[in-house]
């Protein structure tokens, strides 16, 4: 994943995850400046968590990363999308070049996007933030801005915009109609990267916690998509929810799969089992398992076999000495000095040997 697209996925939660069988697209757009003449813009496009293109911050353009992105609609609307793309960007960077009165450097951040669920209901969105939190969002059925965070930068916005008359209703148009188009026509072009499967790969290892304590951890990375149950068993049953177990977020890695870690609080000398179990739709019906190795039970199951193995060797021993009646105790040291002195190289063995 792209460094911009790690920036605006902090920046707008909302977009880390979505509901199982919708989809979403979102078109995100940070401006970062430096002073009141220098300013860097930046934009991504998403299908999901499918990064679609990008917006060149030298000349604003698109960068298109997939394939199907271009062919899926007409040359004249991309044309279309582009310029308004670029129109939004140079007259956002000027209105706040000219209204803000906010210390130098900060960064102001856009979402705007719909998603289509899977019972068939649209929802849209249109928000804006500054320095990484939400302040304005658009509502859609009044054509009106909220404040989401009451400042007076807030409230200073929501002014400005609001006499945007013909802005908020080209807004009211891309989401009611546009929006939704589109986000149809990129779910067939892109099926294939949306129906991605890839299993996961998980791990089990230890570290110690503090005195007679150990922290299990399960980590579980390289899937995809996203949604993942990861629990754990404690011979053989689901451990309930507890202090001792956590499970973390589901963080991005660089090759677009996921990874997470769980963790759960045990003492070595419990006397039980401990494994963890991971269920991902790559994996269908069936579910990866991972055991924890103890290696202290690892030690005792050893010695145990080595008591076994050196008790076997005695009693045949005794049960062959006593099914030889000729041979004397001292037949076993008797045969073993034979098998020294046989090895041992003799005095002319020995003179010949040297050089």
């Amino acid at each position: 994943m792209q460094p911009h697209a790690i920036l605006l996925l902090f920046f707008f939660p909302r977009t880390t995850a979505e509901p199982e069988g919708s989809h979403t697209l979102k078109l995100l757009h940070f401006a970062t400046f430096h002073n009141s003449t220098s300013v860097l813009v930046g934009g991504l496009g998403l299908l999901g968590d499918v990064e679609m293109g990008s917006l060149d911050s030298r000349t604003g353009n698109i960068r298109y990363y997939r394939p199907w992105l271009r062919p899926s609609l007409p040359e004249g609307d991309w044309d279309v999308i582009e310029s308004s793309i670029k129109s939004y960007v140079r007259d956002f960077s000027r209105l706040v070049q000219l209204y803000t009165t906010a210390p130098y450097p900060f960064v102001f951040q856009s979402s705007i996007g719909c998603e289509l669920q899977s019972n068939g209901t649209i929802r849209t969105f249109f928000d804006i933030a500054y320095e990484g939190q939400n302040f304005l969002r658009f509502c859609l059925d009044t054509a009106t801005w909220d404040q989401v965070q009451h400042s007076q930068l807030a409230a200073k916005a929501e002014h400005l915009i609001a006499n945007a008359s013909t802005l908020n209703e080209v807004i009211q148009v891309l989401l009611n109609d546009t929006c939704v188009e589109i986000l149809r026509l990129f779910i067939q072009a892109g099926k294939a990267d949306l129906e991605r499967r890839v299993p996961p790969i998980a791990v089990v290892f230890a570290r110690t916690a503090g005195q007679a304590q150990l922290l299990l951890v399960c980590r579980v990375t390289s899937f995809y998509p996203r949604p993942i149950a990861v629990t754990w068993l404690r011979d053989g049953r689901e451990v309930p929810p507890s202090p001792a177990l956590s499970t973390g977020t589901v963080l991005p890695n660089a090759d677009l799969t996921y990874q997470l870690r769980s963790t759960l609080l045990v003492s070595p000398q419990d006397g039980h089992s401990y494994a963890c179990r991971v269920r991902h739709c790559s994996l269908g019906d069936r579910s990866l398992l991972v055991p924890w190795e103890n290696p202290r039970a690892s030690s005792t199951v050893g010695i145990t076999i080595a008591i076994l193995l050196l008790a076997a060797i005695v009693t045949g021993g005794i049960w062959w000495w006593r099914r030889s009646p000729h041979i004397t105790l001292l037949s076993p040291v008797l045969w073993l000095w034979d098998k020294v002195a046989l090895s041992a190289p003799s005095k002319t063995e020995k003179k010949e040997a040297k050089p």
